[in-house]
């Protein structure tokens, strides 16, 4: 499912997209974030495919070799422990991914160069090697191979950077969360699995859902009040000569303090700081902790920042 803290990067990106486009019409900006999110959920489906084509392609391999002319021994006698891998076997089988790639056409007919470069590396690697080569392997060691070709092999692919970045703007910082969200997925995988196993869902449940909504809306409709308590605390500075990202991710940081009284004021600013480490400057994060500290402190003498909820004892004082 999509973690909280990819709700809060989709929620920025939309953020940053209806303020750099003159405010025209924050229904449509918002429409804008649910897609936003939907796009990382068909990538998840999209990748899972990929592996089923690459194993197809590994059988055509097999198949050339057995129809050749004068085929040697070894074509006779292919190695087909990785055709068979019982882990890709079941993702073929898996009712929820060939409903999902059927109804939103996804397919990976136009990239045969992705397909054989995936396979090309898995040939080459030791990983590989090792699993064909192995007296026994059992369902573990197919999962573990599998792994492995998501976080060594695609996830590192610059062709398949190149092929997402000209598919959708929305997937270009996706990729290592999808592939984390796969692994986990494979983790929840048992050998006695049928084809009605479920995979992960867009979100963990209703509440991550209206999350993402209530802190977009929040940010916009209070921007005013947000950007004057930035002003108030970096009285030093010209807010002109500020970096607009940092601006608004100070933004979005105050409204979840606001807005969230169950989240603890420590998760939303270390959150927001590791957004800033890969939105914003090299240097924003360190600025960033400085003003928001300042603004927590005002917030709380002003009682508007009132956590409530178990473990948070002592967030208010």
């Amino acid at each position: 499912m999509i973690s909280r803290r990819q709700l809060r990067i989709k929620a920025l990106q939309s953020l940053f997209a209806y303020y750099t486009t003159g405010r025209e019409d924050m229904r449509r900006s918002e429409k804008e974030l649910h897609f936003n999110i939907e796009k990382s959920y068909e990538l998840y489906h999209y990748l899972l495919l990929l592996i089923i084509d690459v194993i197809l392609y590994a059988e055509s391999r097999i198949e050339i070799a057995l129809n050749k002319r004068i085929p040697t021994h070894e074509d006779l006698n292919p190695n087909t422990r990785l055709v068979k891998n019982s882990l890709v076997k079941q993702l073929r089988n898996n009712g929820h991914l060939l409903r999902f790639v059927e109804q939103h056409k996804l397919n990976w007919a136009n990239h045969p160069e992705l397909i054989k470069e995936i396979y090309t590396r898995l040939l080459e690697s030791e990983e590989y090697k090792v699993y064909m080569s192995a007296e026994e392997n059992g369902y573990a060691e197919d999962k573990r191979l599998i792994t492995f070709v998501y976080t060594h092999i695609i996830f590192s692919s610059e062709l398949l950077d190149s092929i997402m970045e000209e598919q959708s703007i929305y997937w270009n910082d996706d990729l290592e969360f999808i592939t984390s969200m796969i692994v986990k997925t494979f983790k929840k995988f048992r050998e006695e699995d049928g084809p009605d196993k479920a995979l992960m869902d867009l979100y963990k449940n209703r509440e991550d859902r209206d999350y993402v909504v209530k802190l977009y809306r929040q940010t916009i409709l209070h921007h005013e009040e947000y950007v004057e308590y930035i002003k108030q605390n970096t009285r030093n500075w010209d807010l002109e000569r500020i970096a607009f990202m940092d601006i608004l991710i100070m933004q979005i940081a105050i409204a979840e303090l606001v807005a969230f009284p169950s989240i603890p004021i420590k998760v939303t600013l270390n959150e927001y700081l590791e957004i800033a480490k890969f939105y914003s400057t090299s240097k924003s994060s360190i600025f960033i902790n400085g003003v928001l500290d300042k603004v927590v402190n005002q917030l709380k003498e002003e009682k508007k920042v009132l956590k409530t909820g178990r473990g948070l004892i002592g967030e208010n004082d």
